[in-house]
This record gives structure tokens, C-alpha cells and sequence, in this order.
């Protein structure tokens, strides 16, 4: 949801389109810097979700962060931008952040994967104590994006020091891309053992419901409208009658249509509900 004009409008824009839960960035997502956050702005993000009674809320962090970089400056920009992202979240009270692993760009896949849990570690152990979640997100695997295969994520919570602290949000669009076919109900079940064997399906905190506009294995992240690209409307229909994942938020990051971007939202959600009651 958007946060324009304040983070407490996202629960007021949730509440109009019927959803119980949510996903911010708690910042501008395109930007390093962001102006601290207000005991006032605090205060009225806090009131606003219990007086809408979305819960829980999930961050994502800012796409210009590369937790995998070895150039100097960017990956020193890149840890302490995700660092501010932590703070915010434990001040705004929210139990998860999402994040996409980082790109090796050209260094080889095992020392990116190794960078960015040595910069995972950095940061846990400047947050200390601290309840948020760092989600590791499945990406499609585009350049040297990390984290498509299961592996990869297996690889970076084996490194991690303070597990605790980790989970995984797994994002479907990105699942087909990377190469997992989930579009029949043999796929999706051979996906989830598969997922299970080398991560382990408890470590799924969240999950993002969206559709590929390409197709299987395509390595290419674009979200489509549910039911309407290459990874069909029956795929989460999988996912929500599945007893394992009744109590995980499940979140849209589908298209937004810039005249009336409740709508989109509305649509995309009628779907994901018809799928549960038929």
C-alpha cells in the first residue's frame, strides 16, 4: 500500500480495498536518505492499525540496497540504508522486513551469497534484541540477482548467526520465473518438498500472490494481475487451500492502475476469495 501523504494512510488505503493485512516500504523506496521518523508519525501509524485492525503489517526494503556488492562505497551505503530500514521498523512496531538477497555483478554466486550473509550478520548484530524478521525473498534471477534457487537461500540461513532472526517470503511470480513450475497441483507439491528439503516450509513467514507475465524459467521479474499471465489463476488456489500456510499474510504486489489503484487491488483480492470458497 501507498504511504503517500503519511505511513498511516496505507492502513486507511488497506481498509477501503478489504484487506486484513498489509505491505509498506516505511521510506521513499527509490531514495538512500530518509528524514527520521517523528514521535507524531509514530504515534499515528500505531493508532491507525488498531483502529483498522490490519495486522500484521510487512516492510519491504528499498530496491537500491545490495547486500552482495563488493564495490567499498556501495556496500557501504547498501548496510547502513538496510540498518535504517530495521530502526524504522522496530520503531513503527512491525514484525517483518522483507528483503531481496543482492547481485553478486560478476563476482561468482558463492561469494556473493557469503557477502551477503556476512552483511546480514553486520546488521543483526547492530539491532541486537531487536523482534523484526529479516525476510530473505525468492527473486526471478535476473542478471546476477541472487536467491532464484532454493539453494541460494538455503546457502545464506546456513551462514546467518542468529537464526532467530530470519525467515523467508516466498513470491510465486518469481517462483515460475526462476524455473519452478507451480501451475499444476503435481508442480506446486513437487515445489514445496522441494523447498522443504533444502529451506524448510516453516521458514515461510510471508508470501506474495503474484501472476508472471512471462513464463516458466524465463528469469525475468514482471507481475501480472492474477489469472491473467503465464502462471494462471488455479496456482493460488494451491497455496490458499493449503492447511500449512492458513496463518501466513498473503500479499499483493499485482499492477496498479494509476487512474484507480483501489480498484486493481479490489479485483486481484475478489479473485484470491472466490479461490478460498470454491
Amino acid at each position: 500500500m501507498s504511504i503517500s501523504e503519511g505511513l498511516y494512510k496505507a492502513f486507511l488505503r488497506g481498509k477501503e480495498v478489504g484487506c486484513t493485512t498489509i505491505q509498506i516500504f516505511t521510506k521513499n523506496s527509490n531514495q538512500w536518505k530518509a528524514k527520521d521518523l517523528t514521535e507524531e508519525e509514530i504515534s499515528k501509524f500505531k493508532e491507525t492499525q488498531k483502529e483498522t485492525g490490519i495486522s500484521p503489517v510487512v516492510a519491504h526494503d528499498s530496491y537500491l540496497i545490495n547486500l552482495g556488492s563488493f564495490e567499498k562505497d556501495l556496500l557501504e551505503k547498501s548496510r547502513e540504508a538496510f540498518l535504517t530500514e530495521l530502526k524504522r521498523c522496530k520503531q513503527l512496531g512491525i514484525p517483518y522486513l522483507v528483503m531481496h538477497p543482492g547481485s553478486h555483478l560478476g563476482v561468482g554466486e558463492l561469494e556473493g551469497l557469503k557477502q551477503i550473509a556476512e552483511s546480514l550478520n553486520w546488521a543483526v548484530e547492530k539491532t541486537r534484541g531487536d523482534q523484526t524478521l529479516i525476510l530473505l525473498e525468492n527473486t526471478a534471477g535476473q542478471g546476477t540477482n541472487l536467491g532464484y534457487r532454493f539453494e541460494h537461500l538455503a546457502e545464506i540461513l546456513d551462514r546467518v548467526e542468529e537464526k532467530s532472526r530470519f525467515g523467508v517470503c516466498l513470491d510465486t511470480c518469481h517462483t515460475l520465473a526462476a524455473g519452478y513450475d507451480i501451475r499444476t497441483e503435481e508442480g506446486y507439491h513437487k515445489t514445496l518438498e522441494a523447498f522443504d528439503r533444502m529451506v524448510g516450509l516453516t521458514q515461510i513467514k510471508v508470501i506474495h500472490m503474484n501472476d508472471s507475465k512471462k513464463g516458466l524459467g524465463c528469469r525475468v521479474d514482471r507481475h501480472e494481475h492474477l489469472g491473467e499471465g503465464c502462471l494462471g489463476l488455479e496456482a493460488f488456489g494451491y497455496f490458499l487451500r493449503d492447511e500449512r500456510f492458513k496463518g501466513v499474510p498473503k500479499i499483493l504486489e499485482t499492477p496498479k492502475d494509476k487512474k484507480n489503484e483501489a480498484e486493481s487491488d479490489r479485483k486481484n483480492l475478489n479473485r484470491l476469495r472466490q479461490l478460498v470458497q470454491s
